[in-house]
């Protein structure tokens, strides 16, 4: 596997970004987005500092306390950005910062102002504008100093369905950089399967995860990493990750790295003795058919819908055939019988955020960002994970051998011009494949 990686983005593309956008604003109209603050954890430690995603891929600045203004004034575009001043004392104590003085040619910018003169300068920018686009909500501290610059608030115009849009179609840079996300995450959940074995707990294995992702590049999880044994894979977003790994039971992990900002995301499930049972093998096999029957779906024109529909159909009928479920096929799809064991969707976008922007439905590309429908005619440079599942509760009225097994598969696909590309493809699933490179450690 090649690890030679690109680990930023060019200067360039965050300018092409704000062209784009500022192409979409209206005439005589300012546009202004804000960074993410630092978050205390206790005392006077914070959490590490993660950058606001919207900000990021408008700037690529990674400094807190800060905002982007966009004037558009006929033909001219005008970019100005406040920062933090530069501060030798608390650069001593917390770290370098950019400054006034670098900010505009560093960042490709117009100007540059220091955001403690935040409120005089914008209130100055926005005199005689027609239009102010800022997500009112998103950023607490964004909306007090707003609330301190004008008198009387005026009507925001919300950019997030512009930016959404933006977002969720990605460069060939972008790819690149998930692609090394992909492949970071993937060599994480080859570890973990190298070093599972029984009676370790289920938190050690996550150190193994994090600790692959900090080798290749990758500091932090792109979220709360599960590793749920046994009956705690029914659990869709367990994360306590404290009790031991049982022989004989099957271990879901759910776990993805980021990677310059964007997060890669992985499920797979294995024996934690590194042999399936019948039992395991068989809710696997049916899970792991409909895994790569969506792959096959999920391609331009179709859509997420349409995939999951097919999912549910092939989950429902290897139900039927275990003895799991009972009664007519179409009967039960229908009054969403299957629900008890597969109650969450197919896939989400994926990107700076794990569960990344965009609208998932025909409605949300004309506002309807909340729509639960998901119908939208996948595009080339979109992706998404497909990660069908199936949880089967102890308590369930089910035949004894397959209470308590949970399975979930998920991989991350780009949807391209030949069809998809699975970004994830390292990482074993095959039943085969996985005892293999788990007997290779034992």
């Amino acid at each position: 596997m090649d690890l030679a990686y690109m680990a930023e983005l060019p200067a360039d593309e965050f300018v092409l970004r704000r062209q784009k956008l500022a192409a979409q604003l209206t005439d005589n109209s300012v546009f202004i987005v804000f960074s993410e603050v630092e978050k205390r954890r206790n005392n006077d430690c914070t959490y590490p500092f993660r950058q606001d995603s919207y900000f990021w891929y408008l700037t690529g600045f990674n400094e807190p306390n800060s905002a982007l203004v966009i004037q558009k004034k006929g033909k001219l575009v005008e970019t100005t950005i406040f920062v933090r001043p530069s501060n030798p004392l608390m650069e001593i104590w917390n770290g370098r910062r950019l400054g006034v003085e670098r900010a505009a040619e560093k960042l490709h910018l117009d100007q540059a102002f220091s955001i403690d003169d935040f409120a005089r300068i914008f209130g100055k920018i926005c005199q005689n504008s027609t239009a102010l686009y800022h997500y009112q909500g998103l950023q607490p501290w964004a909306d007090q100093l707003l609330a301190e610059t004008f008198i009387s608030p005026p009507d925001y115009i919300n950019w997030a369905p512009m930016l959404d849009e933006m977002r969720l179609f990605k460069s060939a840079n972008e790819v690149r950089l998930m692609q090394q996300a992909g492949q970071i995450t993937a060599l994480g959940h080859m570890k973990a399967m190298r070093q599972t074995r029984p009676n370790r707990f289920e938190y050690e294995i996550e150190s193994e995860i994090l600790h692959e992702f900090n080798r290749f590049g990758a500091r932090y999880p792109a979220y709360t990493t599960i590793v749920a044994g046994g009956e705690n894979a029914c659990i869709l977003h367990y994360t306590e990750n404290d009790q031991p790994l049982k022989d004989g039971d099957l271990v879901l992990i759910d776990a993805g790295c980021e990677f310059a900002m964007y997060a890669g995301d992985i499920t797979r499930t294995f024996p934690v003795n590194g042999k399936f049972t019948q039992a395991q093998r068989e809710i696997y096999q049916i899970v792991l058919n409909a895994q790569k029957r969506a792959i096959e779906l999920l391609v331009a024109g179709n859509s997420i819908q349409r995939a999951n529909d097919e999912v549910v159909r092939i989950k429902v009928k290897g139900l039927l055939d275990l003895g799991i479920m009972r009664g007519d096929i179409d009967e039960l799809i229908a009054n969403n019988a299957h629900r008890e064991f597969y109650m969450h969707g197919l896939g989400h976008w994926l990107g700076l955020d794990v569960h990344d922007v965009g609208s998932y439905s025909k409605e949300g590309q004309n506002g309807d960002r909340n729509s639960k429908v998901r119908d939208r005619p996948l595009e080339i440079g979109m992706v998404l994970t497909v990660e069908p599942g199936l949880y089967i509760s102890p308590k369930s009225d089910v035949p004894e051998q397959y209470k308590g097994i949970g399975v979930r598969i998920e991989d991350n696909i780009l949807i391209t011009e030949y069809g998809n590309k699975v970004l994830t493809a390292a990482a074993p699933k095959e039943i085969g494949d996985i005892e293999a490179l788990m007997a290779t450690e034992r």
